[in-house]
């Protein structure tokens, strides 16, 4: 099917090889510069367009369907999608793509990174050694094993398994808490427990599940207060799942002996703010994706859900 005359926008700069793919069977409207488009030709390129390659995280919303009444499909470069009003883009029949999967391994990796800042303080040693503290014969203070500890993976889907095995490899015993239990979870050697079991007995926790009602805030004080003391806590999902102001209260008062973020909210999190005063957290800009190969791949996937949808084919990943 010849789609030369589809009309593709991006919302902001994105990978070359999806440039490149693109760009050889569509028209493509692309912003390859920094920042965001200018709001007149971006709006002009809305009018348009017949798919859009959302980047940036923009939001998706009757608003901007509105300014888009021959959108057919948006694709977007992550797998989480709460910056999309899904059932606008259902009244407008317009589908949505996202690329689960893609980024599985590195995200995990991520989160075991994180994991293992949280025992050893490895960010906080660094900063120590080049302080010159540790010329001073300061001490640094004692980290914890993994070894022997029990890891609880709250959000067992694909990123979730790939932590639990990356714990194991470390000699920890993994519990997880999901909506439902996983039949397959023997093959993780992870056990299935209630939200209540795996706050009391964790040691660590990873939380890594998506963006919902029900798991928004799902991290507040009581969920602090019902951790083992000392507990050390990594969240890779989403910020908005954790309450930071009873994040903040946990870790200066002990109760969380040390946390790593890569996601905040807000996000980003401004460099004032009162968590980054505390020395038992370490945050990350929202990397977990952000390595050469994940993210040509986020790229392609999401190319090339664009390209079925218009052309009356499944996408690769489709938002149900």
């Amino acid at each position: 099917m010849d789609l030369k005359n589809k009309i593709v926008i991006c919302s902001g700069k994105i990978r070359p090889v999806a440039v490149e793919y693109l760009q050889d069977k569509v028209t493509l409207r692309s912003w390859q510069q920094k920042g965001r488009v200018p709001e007149p030709q971006w709006t002009e390129w809305l009018q348009e367009a017949d798919a859009l390659y959302s980047s940036g995280n923009i939001r998706i919303d009757e608003a901007l369907l509105q300014k888009a009444p021959k959108l057919q499909v948006i694709a977007q470069a992550s797998v989480g999608y709460d910056n999309f009003d899904v059932a606008a883009c259902r009244a407008h029949n317009v589908k949505i793509g996202n690329t689960p999967g893609v980024l599985v391994n590195a995200v995990a990796d991520i989160a075991y990174g994180l994991l293992i800042d949280t025992a050893r303080g490895i960010v906080r040693g660094h900063l120590h050694a080049k302080s010159g503290l540790w010329g001073e014969r300061k001490a640094l203070g004692l980290g914890a094993d993994l070894y022997g500890k029990t890891l609880g993976v709250v959000g067992f889907g694909d990123i979730g398994s790939a932590i639990a095995r990356r714990g194991q490899a470390s000699g920890m015993r993994v519990i997880y808490h999901n909506r439902r239990r996983r039949l397959d979870d023997a093959v993780f050697g992870a056990t299935y427990v209630s939200m209540e079991e795996l706050l009391r007995d964790s040691d660590f926790i990873v939380v890594a599940v998506t963006l919902n009602p029900s798991t928004t805030g799902l991290f507040d004080a009581a969920a602090f207060a019902a951790m083992k003391d000392g507990v050390r806590f990594v969240n890779i999902s989403r910020g908005k799942v954790v309450d930071t102001d009873a994040l903040y209260d946990a870790l200066k008062s002990g109760k969380v002996a040390a946390a790593g973020l890569d996601v905040t909210e807000p996000e980003p999190l401004p460099g004032d703010h009162p968590l980054f005063s505390l020395p038992n957290i370490t945050v990350t800009p929202h990397i977990a994706s952000a390595t050469e190969e994940t993210r040509d791949e986020m790229a392609m996937v999401t190319a090339k859900n664009i390209i079925a949808a218009l052309s009356g084919q499944p996408m690769l990943a489709q938002v149900d």
